[in-house]
């Protein structure tokens, strides 16, 4: 039913499980990686002293980077044939000659790769007949909305959902008369599975009421619904008579009227068909049809798989369900997987995760980059973002351990590291810090030129930035007990983790500019007051008036060092691959666990240029 091999692994390995062992102990036992992939904080990299730089890497590394240039480093790490320099003197870049990467370097690069999960879709699965296409067509009116990258998204993965139900009921007893899409957002695949050719019964599950009555506007432009028309008395409304924000509906709700081809009528049409110009210059948009299908909704929040409510308001007398998701973000896709087991009518489940710095910990006190994630806030505990970032006790951050995190499956929550390490992870198995898991969503493979040369400026910014904060005692100093991998912040900085989030591109145009606009942000926080007063106080007030010229000063002291932060940066980002691979096998270990699961496997279904988060966890019931 899927797949030759259940997850697109290197050819190198001879078969699933030599991979996943290895796999597991590279990620488990590798102190390097360990040090990359969760060990380092950008915060620290001015903070620290030694510097990281120097205390992480080899000096043979150190002195090979500085002849380099960071696109250097970069192709050396993403895309130069390795076997090149077994019979090259000297590494040949355009009209330069660079000297050859230390061995050991290498050995590094080629590790990381071989384990890396294999990303283009129908890569390594060609024999098989389900083989993706390269575009699959959506219709006009479905395709409202959206952009070019979700319409790439939504059209393949629709074609792919209708593969996967074909597979099931021709090899199964399971014939699907339901598709629940966990966190359907505005039910953009939904939409597409209800509307020709598909005509599929949809159960949209989301959280947020505002999402799902967008998605019923554009379904009544995909002809899936229709819009009631609504009447007015405007005499009795100026007379105070008749509430306008509770029109009354005709007796008889009418469709929308198009124009050309796209409903409109109110101004929230105009906008949705405004917003359809992006995904209709995409050649995967067709002509209209009109949906035979049907959409439910339910405003549910998913919290543990258990879809009972739900499929008991289905008007089905035996419903059959598949349940899915496109981009569900952190622990949404491991509720999705569990539905399989909670609830007797799901036979099949087909989840493609994201935001992986939004997962909690099984095994650890994690930190959340969302308070409503951690646990012990769920059971009414007062643990503050300060208390985390300072280090508590062991007994509390076990406390904070959610068992619905990472890791599912058993294999990682009871791995014994062969070799016990002097440095870190005494304790079986294998968990994962908010750094390595936030590293394991970048997309280094996209990076171009100019657009990471951007990407590093702003990380050499958003570090030196913390340095002033350190100097002007608005964070306090590292924490000794926070090496390695220990950190539950993901960084060593005393006090409270500081998020300055989205500035807008003109703070970017120097330094000055930037620590402005930050620190104007964060001395207007409404939600952090402590964070709010010490800005105010330590780089405001009279007590620390922070100066243009110190801020100057502090970019020349430490742009010298700016290319080593790129350069270890690259390295993170190249390495936290082996990170998402883990998760993504962590996911289908656990489906293979589990007596109920019949077939289980993991493939890419996106271009990874269009779309870097493309693999889907598939598992079929028995």
């Amino acid at each position: 039913m899927g797949p030759d091999r259940p997850l697109p692994y290197n050819d190198s390995f001879p078969n699933t499980e030599a991979y996943v062992d290895s796999l597991i102990n590279l990620v488990g036992s590798h102190d390097l990686l360990r040090t990359l992939c969760g060990g380092v904080h950008i915060l620290d990299f001015y903070t620290s002293d030694p510097p990281l730089f120097e205390r992480i890497l080899p000096q043979e590394w150190r002195d090979f980077f500085a002849q380099c240039e960071v696109q250097d480093v970069l192709d050396l790490l993403m895309s130069e044939d390795l076997d090149q320099f077994e019979t090259n003197a000297k590494w040949q870049r355009d009209t330069r000659e660079l000297p050859l990467p230390p061995k050991d370097l290498l050995e590094y690069v080629a590790t990381v790769r071989r384990h890396l999960l294999i990303r283009e879709a129908g890569g390594s699965q060609c024999g098989r007949n389900r083989a993706m296409k390269p575009t699959q067509k959506l219709v006009r009116d479905v395709a409202v909305g959206m952009s070019i990258k979700k319409v790439h998204e939504v059209g393949l993965f629709a074609h792919y959902i209708n593969q996967v139900l074909e597979d099931v009921g021709s090899n199964s007893n399971h014939a699907i008369s339901h598709l629940v899409d966990f966190g359907s957002g505005q039910n953009y695949l939904g939409r597409a599975l209800a509307s020709e050719p598909y005509n599929k019964r949809i159960v949209a599950i989301e959280s947020k009421s505002h999402n799902s009555e967008r998605a019923k506007e554009f379904d009544a432009m995909a002809g899936l619904a229709t819009k009631q028309k609504v009447m007015r008395n405007k005499k009795a409304f100026r007379k105070g008579e008749e509430d306008w924000s509770t029109p009354k509906p005709s007796a008889l709700p009418t469709p929308p009227p198009e124009i050309n081809g796209t409903p409109s009528g109110d101004e929230s049409s105009a906008q949705a068909a405004t917003a359809v110009k992006d995904g209709s210059l995409d050649p995967s948009v067709a002509l209209s049809t009109q949906a035979k299908g049907s959409v439910q909704y339910f405003e549910h929040s998913i919290s543990d798989g258990n879809l009972e409510d739900v499929v008991d308001k289905l008007e089905h007398p035996d419903p059959n369900l598949i349940v899915m998701s496109l981009h569900s973000c952190g622990n949404l896709v491991h509720h999705g997987l569990r539905s399989l087991l909670v609830n007797p009518a799901v036979k099949c489940v087909a989840m493609v995760g994201c935001c992986y710095n939004l997962v909690t910990e099984r095994l650890t006190g994690g930190s959340y980059k969302l308070p409503g994630l951690d646990p012990s806030s769920r059971e009414g505990e007062e643990n503050s973002q300060a208390e985390i970032a300072g280090g508590k006790p062991q007994e509390t951050l076990e406390r904070r351990c959610d068992p619905h995190g990472f890791p599912m499956s058993e294999r990682l929550a009871t791995y014994t590291r062969p070799t016990p390490s002097p440095h870190h992870f005494h304790q079986p198995g294998i968990s994962l810090n908010i750094t390595a898991r936030m590293m394991a969503v970048q997309a280094p493979q996209n990076w171009g030129p100019s657009g990471s040369a951007n990407f590093f400026n702003r990380h050499f910014y958003r570090a030196l930035l913390q340095r002033i904060f350190l100097d002007k005692h608005v964070v306090g100093p590292p924490q000794s007990n926070c090496a390695g991998n220990v950190s539950p912040a993901g960084h060593s900085s005393g006090g409270t983790p500081i998020i300055i989030g989205h500035l807008k591109k003109g703070f970017y145009r120097d330094f000055v500019a930037y620590v402005r606009g930050a620190t104007g942000k964060l001395a207007h926080d409404p939600a952090d007051t402590e964070v709010r007063r010490l800005v105010r106080e330590k780089l405001m007030g009279q007590e620390g008036q922070l100066t243009d010229e110190e801020i100057v000063e502090y970019e020349r002291r430490f742009r010298p060092r700016k290319k080593d932060l790129s350069v270890i940066w690259a390295l993170m980002a190249f390495s936290a691959g082996v990170v998402e691979a883990m998760i993504v096998v962590d996911r289908w270990l656990w489906l293979r666990e589990q007596e109920e699961v019949s077939e289980a496997w993991v493939e890419p279904v996106f271009d990874y240029a269009l779309s870097p988060r493309n693999l889907v966890v598939v598992g079929v019931k028995k």
